[in-house]
């Protein structure tokens, strides 16, 4: 929180405790939530890179679709 980064996770469970946290608007978490394969990594930095707007959101990444939901404001 204190460096303002975006978190990306495959871990659903700490996905959910980060979001419970109510992280600051100024951070973001992407959660993975796809199958691992041999080309999961080029993959998933092409997800990564097609947006610039992961900060500020809860986003999860499934096949096919990206769901976001924004983060709470910082007091």
């Amino acid at each position: 929180m204190r460096e303002h980064r975006v978190l990306v996770t495959f871990d659903k469970d700490f996905g959910e405790l980060a979001w419970k946290a109510g992280l600051p608007a100024e951070c973001g978490i992407v959660l993975f939530r796809m199958p691992l394969r041999p080309d999961s990594c080029v993959r998933l930095g092409d997800l990564l890179s097609s947006r610039d707007n992961w900060t500020g959101h809860f986003s999860v990444i499934e096949p096919g679709r990206i769901r976001m939901r924004r983060l709470f404001s910082a007091s």
